[in-house]
């Protein structure tokens, strides 16, 4: 019985450390990264304005291959809509929100049925005529005690990744 008592109060310690360290923790976030890629600016803000084409290279698409996808209204203007629900990476919607034609799109993004509106921007930079850098970044808040994740996950690597993927498709073309 004292083995018994000495586990659960183990336990509950534990799960009080997490509470408290999740008080602390941040609960806004931001992510991102950039890359050059080696076509005209023009070319890669049209392929990326385009939401459909976005499960082509991020990597949380490529994460589940079974992830289901609903679009609606016209791709690649305000107020288009990406939903997607899925097993291993969660469900969320993604609205198209402004777009500066040729150089920026930015997008609300609300995971798990959270009301809760994390911007998110893709920019198209000229770097040359024929080189163009691509910024994707996102600013959100993650609800306590769910802000504890920050400690162990690193979005940062999934849009370098993503990113990765794009360049790759782009240049082969």
């Amino acid at each position: 019985m004292k083995t018994l008592k000495y586990i659960l109060f183990t336990l509950l310690g534990l799960v009080a450390l997490v509470l408290i360290i999740a008080l602390i923790m941040p609960k806004k976030f931001h992510a991102g990264s950039e890359i050059a890629i080696n076509k005209p600016r023009q070319e890669v803000f049209d392929y990326v304005k385009l939401l459909r084409n976005q499960s082509n290279y991020d990597s949380w698409s490529i994460q589940d291959p079974n992830i289901q996808q609903t679009y609606s209204g016209t791709d690649g203007t305000v107020g288009f809509r990406y939903v997607w629900k899925s097993d291993k990476v969660g469900e969320g919607e993604q609205v198209i929100t402004r777009i500066e034609e040729g150089h920026q799109m930015d997008t609300d993004l609300f995971f798990n049925g959270s009301k809760d509106v994390n911007k998110s921007i893709l920019r198209v930079e000229e770097l040359s005529p024929t080189q163009s850098k691509v910024i994707w970044k996102i600013d959100g808040k993650m609800p306590y005690p769910f802000n504890i994740i920050g400690l162990f996950f690193d979005m940062n690597k999934d849009f370098d990744k993503g990113l990765q993927n794009l360049k790759y498709i782009l240049e082969k073309e």
